[in-house]
């Protein structure tokens, strides 16, 4: 099992968004399965093309400017910026 190192509870969801790069001009689906006021995991097809820094618009409205923290494959820890 492994440490949890956040310092605030994320709350569980399944959500859809979008990771928006290069000024708007890309764009990758995700789903986001766990939220905070300070970050989220996010689901992704791939990680390839995706850099550190990248806004996340929620399909609710709600955009936040993130930093990658961790990532799998198909899976990103973000911080909320």
């Amino acid at each position: 099992m492994t440490e949890e190192r956040r310092k605030v509870h994320r709350n569980r969801t399944l959500k859809g968004g979008r990771i928006v790069t290069n000024d708007g001009h890309s764009t990758f689906d995700c789903t986001v399965r766990n939220h905070s006021d300070s970050g989220a995991k996010l689901v992704v097809a791939s990680i390839i093309g995706i850099p550190q820094h990248f806004g996340l618009t929620m399909h609710d409205g709600r955009s936040y400017a993130c930093e990658t923290i961790w990532h799998t494959e198909t899976e990103i820890g973000v911080r909320f910026l």
